[in-house]
Order: C-alpha cells, then sequence, then structure tokens
C-alpha cells in the first residue's frame, strides 16, 4: 500500500475501506494506518469509523468509546477521531428526518393510510447496520471535518451488503417515484388533474446515494487483510470476484498478509507458519499480480493501544522490524483434565463466536462426533454470508442439503439468501396476481396499479434478507427422524441479529395484520394477509424453540486472546439479554505446552493462558472445553478424526 500523504484539494481527500473475512485482524491493521495517517499529517484531522455491529475498536485502542467521534490521544501529536456507529440511532435519526414525507407519499400513492403504515416506521428493519455505515460515512463527508476517513468494515459478507446498498436503493427510490405518480394514473383513467406534491423525499435520497457513490468510487480505496490460512485466502478470491461484480466494479487497491509468522530456525512450529506465509504471499502475487502487498508479522504479542499501534504500522507501512509491544503476564497455573467430545442431544445446535475463531471447523466437528457416536442423521447448514463449507468439506457446497464425507446422511449446505427471497417472492406474487385480476371491475384501475406497485416492491433484495430467511431455512431443517441440525452462524454482529430477527419481526407483522384486516373486502389484501401470518407462525415458532434448552443448544467458540475474549464476553451478556442460554464454550487453536527456546512461541502461551484463567473464573458454570493449536488446517474425514479424538476440560 503507498502511504496516504497525498491528499485531494477539497471535499473529503481520501475514504479507506479496509475489508476481509472475519478474524483476519482487520480492526487492527485499519486502526494501526489511521494512526500512522494522523502522525504523518499532524496539521490535518483523521476519523477511523467501525461499521461492524460486535464493535473491538474500543478494545483495541484501549479507550471508552460512545456513539459519536472522540479524540485519540497520540503521544507525538496528530490528530484522530474514532467512531463506534450506533445503528439504531442512526437510522432513528435518519428515519424521523423523513418519517413525515414517507408517510404522505405512501397515504397518497397506496391504499393504505398514514395511521396504517406509522406504527410499521416504529419496528426495527432488518438492514439497519449496513444502511447506518453509509449514513454515518455520509455524515462524515459532509461534515468537511476530516481529511481522511479510514472504514473498519463488518466481516466481509455483510460488507458486500454495504457496498450493494446504493443500487438497491436506486431501485428502492424508482418504487417510491411509482407510488407518488398513483394521482396522476388516476387522473388519467378518471380526467381531473394530479396533485403537485412537496415532498422532497426522492430527491433527498437520490442525492444521498450520489453522494455515496461518490465516495466510494472515486475518492475511495480498499485494503483487503487476509491471513496465510486456506480458508482465509479461498475468501479473498471470492471477496475481489463479489467487489468487481458491484455496480459500478470495486477494485481492491492492496492486500494485507497479517499475522505472518517469522522465520526461526530453532522453532520447528515457527518454521512451519513461516512457510506456509512464503506460499501465501506466492498465491497473492499470482491471484493478484498487479496489486501492491504488505506484511504484518505476528510477534506473539496483541496489538492494544496508540502506541503499538504507531509501532505496527512503522512495522507494516516502512518495514520496521516489529518488536513485542506487550510484556507477557506472568505464567498461571491451570488444570486440563481429558475429556470427550460433546454428542448432540437437541435437535438444533447454533455454534457463535466472531470471526475467525473456528466456528465453521467446530460446527462441522460437532456434526461429525454427533454422527458417529449416536447413528442420528445429521446436517451442518451455514447461514453466513462469507460461507467456508466447501473449504473444510473438500467438495462443493451450496444451498441444496447433500452429503459430505461420503456418508449419506451427514449433509450439508449454506444458505442462499437472495435465492430463497426470490421464491417466496413468487409464491406471493402470484398470489396477489390471481387475488387482484379477479376483483371487480369498478376498483380494478386501483388495484392494477396497486398490483404492479407491490410487483415493484418485491424486486427490490431487501438488506438483512439473509437473516431474516435463515430462520426459514433452520426451520425446515429441523424434524425429521430425530436429525440433529447444526447451524454455522455468522460473525457475532450478524448472528445476534439474526437471533434479535424473530421479536422484531413480530413486532413488525402485528401492525401489518391489522392494517390488512381493515381491507379484508378485498382479495388482493386477504391473500397478502395469509402470506404474513404464516411468516408470523415460523417466526413465533422459532423463537419458543431458541428458548427451549431440551430443544436448542448455544456453543460459543473463541481463541484465547484479549480481545476474542472481551468481544465473547459482551456476547454473552446479550444472549443472556434475550434470554437464550449458553450450554457451553469451545477455546480454539491453544499453545499446550511450552515450546522449547522460542520466545514467541512462549509469548504466545502465556497471553493465552491468562485469558483461560480469566474464563475460568468468570464461566464456571458453563462447560469450557479447550481445543489444542493443531499444526495442519481441519478438512477432510481424516481431519475431523484427529480433531475429534481429542479434547480437555478446563478444570
Amino acid at each position: 500500500m503507498k502511504e496516504n500523504t497525498t491528499l485531494y484539494n477539497s471535499g473529503v481527500k481520501q475514504l479507506t475501506f479496509f475489508v476481509g473475512k472475519g478474524g483476519v485482524g482487520k480492526t487492527t491493521v485499519s486502526s494501526a494506518y489511521a494512526v500512522r495517517c494522523a502522525l504523518q499529517n499532524r496539521e490535518k484531522r483523521v476519523l477511523l469509523l467501525s461499521t461492524d455491529p460486535a464493535h473491538s475498536l474500543s478494545d483495541v485502542l484501549q479507550l471508552p468509546l460512545k456513539d459519536r467521534p472522540r479524540r485519540v490521544r497520540l503521544s507525538k501529536g496528530g490528530e484522530l477521531h474514532a467512531w463506534q456507529i450506533n445503528p439504531e440511532k442512526l437510522f432513528r435519526e435518519f428515519l424521523n428526518r423523513y418519517k413525515e414525507d414517507i408517510l404522505d407519499l405512501v397515504d397518497k400513492g397506496s391504499i393504505f393510510t398514514r395511521e396504517d403504515i406509522a406504527p410499521l416506521l416504529d419496528t426495527t428493519l432488518p438492514g439497519m447496520a449496513e444502511m447506518s455505515a453509509l449514513l454515518a460515512i455520509r455524515d462524515a463527508i459532509n461534515s468537511g471535518r476530516y481529511s481522511h476517513i479510514v472504514v473498519d468494515t463488518a466481516p466481509f459478507g455483510h460488507t458486500l451488503r454495504l457496498f450493494s446498498l446504493p443500487e438497491q436503493f436506486v431501485r428502492f427510490l424508482n418504487f417510491l417515484e411509482l407510488a407518488a405518480s398513483r394521482d396522476q394514473v388516476l387522473a388519467e383513467h378518471f380526467g381531473g388533474r394530479p396533485q403537485r406534491s412537496t415532498a422532497t423525499l426522492i430527491a433527498d435520497f437520490r442525492v444521498l446515494v450520489q453522494e455515496v457513490l461518490a465516495a466510494t468510487s472515486r475518492d475511495a480505496e480498499i485494503v483487503l487483510v487476509t491471513t496465510a490460512e486456506k480458508f482465509s485466502l479461498n475468501e479473498s478470491v471470492r471477496c475481489s470476484a463479489a467487489l468487481n461484480s458491484q455496480s459500478p466494479p470495486l477494485q481492491i487497491n492492496s492486500i494485507v498478509l497479517n499475522r505472518a509468522t517469522p522465520g526461526r530456525q530453532n522453532c520447528r512450529q515457527c518454521a512451519k507458519s513461516s512457510r506456509a506465509a512464503n506460499q501465501a504471499l506466492s498465491f497473492l502475487k499470482k491471484k493478484f499480480p498487479k496489486t501492491a502487498l504488505l506484511v504484518g508479522e505476528d510477534s506473539g504479542s496483541p496489538i492494544m493501544g496508540s502506541v503499538a499501534l504507531a509501532a505496527f504500522a512503522d512495522h507494516m507501512f516502512a518495514g520496521k522490524r516489529l518488536k513485542p509491544a506487550l510484556s507477557p503476564p506472568r505464567s498461571t497455573r491451570l488444570r486440563l483434565q481429558p475429556a470427550q467430545w460433546p454428542v448432540l442431544e437437541t435437535p438444533l445446535a447454533l455454534v457463535l463466536g466472531k470471526g475467525g475463531v473456528g466456528k465453521t471447523t467446530v460446527s462441522a466437528a460437532l456434526g461429525y462426533h454427533t454422527r458417529r457416536e449416536s447413528g442420528v442423521p445429521v446436517e451442518i447448514c451455514s447461514v453466513d454470508p462469507a460461507p467456508s463449507l466447501d473449504d473444510i468439506f473438500e467438495k462443493p457446497v451450496g444451498d441444496r442439503s447433500e452429503p459430505v464425507l461420503g456418508d449419506p446422511k451427514f449433509k450439508a449446505s449454506e444458505l442462499d439468501s437472495v435465492a430463497l427471497f426470490r421464491a417466496w417472492v413468487r409464491d406471493l406474487q402470484a398470489s396477489v396476481d390471481e387475488a387482484t385480476t379477479s376483483e371487480v371491475s369498478g376498483i380494478h384501475v386501483d388495484l392494477s396499479f396497486e398490483r404492479r406497485l407491490l410487483s415493484e416492491l418485491l424486486e427490490i433484495v431487501p438488506p438483512g434478507v439473509d437473516e431474516v430467511l435463515a430462520i426459514f431455512r433452520i426451520l425446515d431443517l429441523i424434524g425429521s427422524d430425530g436429525a440433529r441440525v447444526v447451524i454455522d452462524m455468522a460473525p457475532t454482529g450478524h448472528a445476534l441479529e439474526l437471533l434479535r430477527m424473530p421479536q422484531r419481526i413480530l413486532a413488525w407483522t402485528r401492525p401489518l395484520l391489522k392494517t390488512l384486516a381493515a381491507h379484508r373486502r378485498l382479495a388482493f389484501a386477504r391473500e397478502v394477509g395469509v402470506k404474513i401470518a404464516e411468516l408470523s407462525h415460523r417466526v413465533r415458532e422459532l423463537a419458543e424453540l431458541l428458548a427451549a434448552t431440551e430443544r436448542a443448544q448455544i456453543s460459543l467458540v473463541m481463541l484465547p486472546e484479549p480481545l476474542p475474549d472481551r468481544e465473547t464476553e459482551r456476547l454473552i451478556a446479550e444472549l443472556a439479554h434475550q434470554r437464550l442460554p449458553v450450554t457451553r464454550i469451545f477455546v480454539n487453536r491453544v499453545v499446550l505446552q511450552e515450546q522449547g527456546s522460542c520466545p514467541r512461541c512462549n509469548r504466545v502461551r502465556q497471553w493465552q493462558r491468562e485469558t483461560l484463567a480469566r474464563i475460568k473464573q468468570r464461566y464456571s458454570d458453563l462447560e469450557l472445553l479447550v481445543i489444542r493449536n493443531f499444526p495442519e488446517e481441519i478438512t477432510g474425514k481424516s481431519g475431523f478424526r484427529s480433531l475429534t479424538g481429542e479434547i480437555w476440560r478446563l478444570a
């Protein structure tokens, strides 16, 4: 990556997005870069903005952050501000600004009244996090306060939603314009003049879209962060292809190979990891021949606080030697007992955790072990927008359930949310078409317009559709022949969005059903009402299922490191708030023994043991299982046999 010391002359001079798979260190790398920008351009103000719903920016900066920008003190001057956005607050402020215009437009443009629609605008909508991220970026751009904006994004599957929102929003604006033209349609059929609308809603929205498009296409650079793991490298290739398919196409400007292990002759593990890093560099050079490559080494010590981030930035962007940022804690005594992998006893098992901690591996291992020990059919389904089951099972895995590892009763699938949404839309449109064409001729023009209006609306794939339709997929999988279903969830922030979704949908369907009931004399409204009622019933089923410990279990996966530990603590607190009990915690990639005289490996072990001690103290009422750090990535039947052949209990 070129050093960003050259700034544009007006407006926002530069916008940098850090993207990649969860757990690769985007927050650390983007924070280090932002610190360096501020130190290199001390007369300028830099903003570091996190769009991840599961923020860890505060942890990395070692600074309490609220829902507005806060200045970060740097030891050598420079002006850096950090902002962890509050999606709900931002979205509400935006919606309230235009609420009257929206209600006015709907009142004139459909069979619904202001009183019908107002309660729906008060419910929490899916896709709010991505919409709020765009609003935050737009507000930062328009403020004129920042010469450079650095964006620490959510894991890649949901960042794609952010980049595709402007195009989706244009379609939504086209729908609003159609709705606003209703009085024109009536005038053409029955005579008279259409009323002139005074709403500035559509014009304002189009300006917003143009501002965001300009920022992400003209003034922005995209930095991909990856690690040497095969899963992460494969995801990088998929990430590049997905960005290139956006409208307009987006290009990766630079790549950071993070957490690379420096070669050491006296440590077999470090030497092996170093070879993997060199192979990863060769892979990236082959796949991205014209893209600048940088390397961030792993010293075995956490990188937290502005001083450590500045040193890490000097290492990555200026080639300086990296030294451990923090002294390791004292050696902590721990007791580990040999244990057995759990056999799933409930119909449903959810596996949650921060990105990059090994959720997919643990999900697959739980399914594999349960299938082998109990003999019951098992299916694992990934609802992560950036799934990697095909990597771990070494075969293509798609939306259809297919056998894996040569076992016809051990199946895997990955959620295709758009395909599911399209199928639901086709079914709904067919019902609506049948209902509207059978209406009496006296109101046929009105309903013909309503049908067209609904058809336009249903053509828009809404943000958050993967979280909503994951509910359908989960319910479809459960309840066949005593089978066990394992759900490999999205990274923390968006997994929580899915788990909140049942209550949100129920809050949304209640006023909508009430509204449709008021128009039940129309077959149009009756047919839509039936579909919405079916959705409400299924959502209630899932909410009841998740709350029943005898039918569903939640397992968490984490790494024994300070940053994942803090995120796991927040995750457990949020699950408790939703009354969703956690059964067990898997602590993955633990270095069990001292690694001879290797200072790096022993630093890693000391930090891990301190984290394990905190976990034991904090969660003594949960089943705490420790998985050792395997030298090879777990793939295929032989990999799962090795992985499930050993595990330890933190006693």
